[in-house]
């Protein structure tokens, strides 16, 4: 079957991120010990709760005010959250190829509200996509079976006829698991042949 479909993750496939800077930015916006900042966003998984879709922003923000015991500026919480992501510059051509070959592509990516409004306002990547799988939206997070089967619900074709990278493995193979042709994303240009082999008629970088 031919390739319809092109799944990307965003973390590390689209743009990259940090974790520890997530923490850093926090901790002076909150003028609060980086290690008061990891126990609650990620020792605690709050970050994990905001990426699921089980807190919202404001819960997010009250989380900190409640663990700090201080008052912490809204605005400027959100902001440290979120600005950690740099772009993955050797994805750009590849998703313009792709779209210049009529493919459809979807976001499938383990993210917050926080983060994806982020992105789409610093990063002109996400306007490549045709439609979002996200695990705020979705209410899960890969590898749970329900955000394969949101993404699929909106790839608009068979699972055999969709192409899926991703960084990390645990995820592609659950991909795989559904019938979609899943490669764990390391460089763009491994991505390239992989679509190659696929018969998806991108160039070799």
């Amino acid at each position: 079957m031919a390739i319809k479909t092109c799944l990307f993750d965003m973390g590390n496939v689209l743009v990259h991120f940090s974790h520890s800077k997530m923490c850093r930015n926090i901790a002076a916006v909150c003028d609060s010990p980086e290690a008061d900042v990891k126990t609650l966003l990620i020792d605690s998984g709050l970050q994990w709760q905001i990426e699921r879709g089980q807190i919202t922003e404001q819960q997010f923000h009250a989380a900190f005010e409640q663990h700090l015991g201080k008052s912490v500026d809204f605005a400027g919480l959100k902001h440290a959250a979120a600005d950690i992501f740099w772009l993955n510059e050797s994805i750009v051509p590849l998703l313009q190829e792709l779209k210049a070959l009529k493919l459809r592509l979807v976001l499938l990516s383990n993210t917050s509200i926080t983060h994806l409004n982020f992105i789409q306002d610093n990063f002109q990547v996400l306007g490549f996509f045709d439609d979002f799988t996200t695990s705020f939206e979705a209410g899960a997070l890969k590898p749970d079976a329900k955000i394969y089967e949101n993404a699929l619900a909106r790839a608009n074709c068979e699972p055999q006829e969709c192409f899926y990278t991703d960084d990390i493995e645990e995820y592609v193979l659950k991909a795989a698991s559904f019938g979609i042709n899943a490669e764990v994303y390391t460089q763009t240009d491994k991505t390239r042949q992989a679509l190659q082999s696929l018969g998806v008629a991108v160039a070799d970088n």
